[in-house]
């Protein structure tokens, strides 16, 4: 009898034991639970003020994403950020050779191809015939084919581009942004100035250069650049409000538009 009531006080004892382990182990997540949840916010509370001071961080044109996803993200934007040096100090030197050509030499584009097919069909001509009689095998001249799916691709953005340059010219012309126009006829005021002293073909070989160059520099000093920019628009909107107040805002744009309705 004895041994039974000391059994019982044991296994009560026991019970008593895991019951309360089992207490403390709840307690204990309950806090972890709490101090993950306020360590959480805290980050939060941290990252929040430099996410808005990296909202608020001017950047020029009010670009948002980086100048490699500006440029299209592709092999374009790899050769004109010089991602690989060897490429785009390959593709500018193949350019710097065809205005040197064209403008120096004052090579002709018809000439220039036709010079340069009959000389590679001599030498793969010559090459396919004298093959069998020094033992060595003919020329393998590949298949070269234009995909369907390339060309309609280019097609389509072509056709896209055009659209949404003629789309902006109607705009423009409707006069419903006064800023818009003024700001395409001084851009075509300048490319004026420039055809005027240099033909098509520099003006595009200095288009080219320009942007192997400006956005790789720009690329690598993005925050002086765009600090100074900052300031630079901030003065253009200051002369432009004086400008509005004393020029334009006396034209009487609405009494014309009243006339001519």
């Amino acid at each position: 009898m004895a041994d039974n009531v000391a059994g019982e006080a044991h296994h009560e004892q026991e019970h008593e034991e895991s019951f309360v382990e089992s207490l403390k182990e709840k307690i204990t997540e309950t806090f972890h639970k709490e101090d993950s949840s306020t360590d959480s916010d805290g980050e939060g509370k941290k990252e929040s003020p430099v996410t808005e001071l990296k909202n608020k961080v001017y950047r020029i044109f009010g670009r948002e994403r980086p100048v490699h996803k500006v440029l299209g993200g592709g092999k374009a934007a790899d050769i004109f950020l010089w991602k690989d040096k060897k490429v785009s100090a390959g593709v500018l030197g193949f350019a710097t050779l065809i205005w040197v050509l064209f403008e120096l030499v004052e090579y002709h584009l018809l000439t220039l191809v036709c010079h340069t097919l009959i000389l590679a069909l001599a030498v793969l001509f010559l090459w396919s015939n004298a093959a069998s009689f020094i033992n060595k095998s003919a020329p393998r001249f590949p298949e070269v084919a234009l995909p369907e799916d390339i060309v309609l691709g280019v097609a389509s953005a072509l056709r896209t581009e055009i659209n949404t340059g003629l789309a902006t010219l109607r705009n423009i012309a409707s006069g419903k942004d006064l800023k818009k126009f003024l700001a395409v006829i001084a851009g075509l005021w300048v490319l004026s100035i420039l055809g005027s002293y240099w033909n098509f073909l520099t003006l595009l070989y200095t288009s080219f250069v320009v942007l192997h160059t400006v956005p790789y520099l720009y690329d690598r000093y993005e925050d002086k650049v765009d600090a100074f920019a900052e300031k630079a628009e901030a003065e253009i909107k200051k002369q432009y409000a004086v400008f509005n107040v004393k020029v334009l805002s006396k034209i009487p744009v609405g009494a014309l538009k009243q006339k001519f309705a």
